[in-house]
């Protein structure tokens, strides 16, 4: 099917966010890209509401209390990025949404308004794969990655290494086999009594700790391929956790201590294994570039040591702005729009909804 979006005429896209607990809402304008420019200047306007305060009481997302609150939030951040931009609803050429992968109630809220608007507006609507938009994402940064990369995508629950090849040309190198590194790093900072989410929690701990105190494992570091596993680290910290337990301390300092000193450990082993299994993707394929995409890919103590091993060993790596680090609007605004540049990309004025709570990636490449 070709393209169903205007041809040859700068094209605004409206993307739409609603996969888990961020409810994002954005404009994007194609002229950027098409043009060459650097592709930030191609955003118009977003609206982001985060409910991690919602679901901080019940130490993770709730899926009922997350589709419910999708649904007060995303029409007024259409109406704030609308504003932003200063565009009506008739100056929209697409809609994209995120048509999967994550909790079902909330994908169905998004699918649903995308839907239904496209429909209203006798538009074209595209469903995007929420790691596509994670992943190309960095094409938003300063500097841009040249194809073919390797994605380091690290998020709540996904872990995954991939060769980007182009725009809708993805191959699955290698993943987790039980805990991704953001469930890793949000159980972790349970067990040491820190507010959900984890990730940043943890991150600023570990900044107070000292390394090398506790000899934690780094799984499958020598497995000699690209999967990644993380519920043995975050077991060993239950194990440590214990330990220090049975030792009945109770002065404040010395626990704190012990905490960031623990924290530190866990960091330096996730961190390691990431580290070295993307440096192992770049080898085995050639690539001279890498991606960090996703939530954890907003950890300072990974950005650094990426950095530092490029800096040793000539490859590039590069990152999406660290506002669209979390999932947001700008980052399905952007992969639809690129998506909808293309031949048979799956654009379709139908108003049914369509989602996919579970969505293999390298499925959805463009033919």
């Amino acid at each position: 099917m070709a393209i169903l979006a205007r041809p040859n005429k700068k094209m605004i896209v409206l993307g739409i966010e609603t996969s888990c607990d961020e409810t994002g809402v954005a404009l994007y304008n194609t002229t950027a890209w098409e043009e060459g420019k650097p592709a930030f200047q191609g955003i118009l306007g977003q609206g982001l509401h985060s409910q991690i305060a919602m679901h901080r009481d019940y130490g993770g997302v709730v899926p009922e209390l997350a589709s419910r609150d999708h649904i007060r939030r995303v029409l007024p951040l259409l109406d704030e990025s609308l504003a932003q931009s200063e565009l009506k609803l008739s100056d929209i050429d697409a809609v994209a949404f995120t048509q999967g992968p994550g909790l079902a109630g909330a994908l169905l809220v998004g699918s649903a308004f995308a839907k239904s608007l496209a429909q209203g507006l006798n538009l074209p609507s595209i469903g995007v794969h929420h790691l596509e938009g994670h992943l190309l994402s960095p094409l938003l940064g300063q500097t841009v990655p040249q194809f073919p990369f390797i994605a380091l995508l690290v998020s709540g629950g996904h872990t995954q290494l991939m060769k980007v090849s182009g725009i809708g040309q993805y191959q699955l190198l290698g993943e987790t086999l039980d805990d991704a590194a953001g469930e890793a790093f949000d159980k972790t900072a349970k067990l040491l009594g820190l507010d959900y989410p984890g990730g940043a929690a943890i991150s600023r701990l570990a900044e107070q700790g000292r390394s090398g105190i506790f000899d934690l494992p780094k799984p499958m570091l020598h497995s000699g391929d690209l999967d990644f596993s993380f519920s043995g680290l975050k077991t060993a910290v239950l194990n440590q956790v214990k330990k220090f337990a049975e030792k009945n301390i109770t002065e404040a300092q010395e626990i704190k201590q012990f905490h960031a000193d623990l924290a530190r450990s866990f960091v330096d082993s996730l961190v390691a294994v990431l580290v070295s299994k993307s440096e192992k993707a770049l080898k085995q394929t050639g690539c001279k570039h890498l991606v960090l995409a996703g939530g954890v890919g907003a950890n300072l103590q990974l950005r650094s040591a990426l950095n530092e091993k490029a800096k040793r060993n000539g490859f590039e790596v590069h990152y999406p702005p660290l506002e669209l680090c979390t999932d947001n609007g700008v980052m399905i605004a952007f992969a639809g729009a690129l998506r909808l540049l293309a031949e048979n990309n799956g654009s379709s004025k139908s108003g049914a909804f369509d989602i996919k709570p579970r969505w293999d990636l390298a499925s959805n490449n463009l033919k």
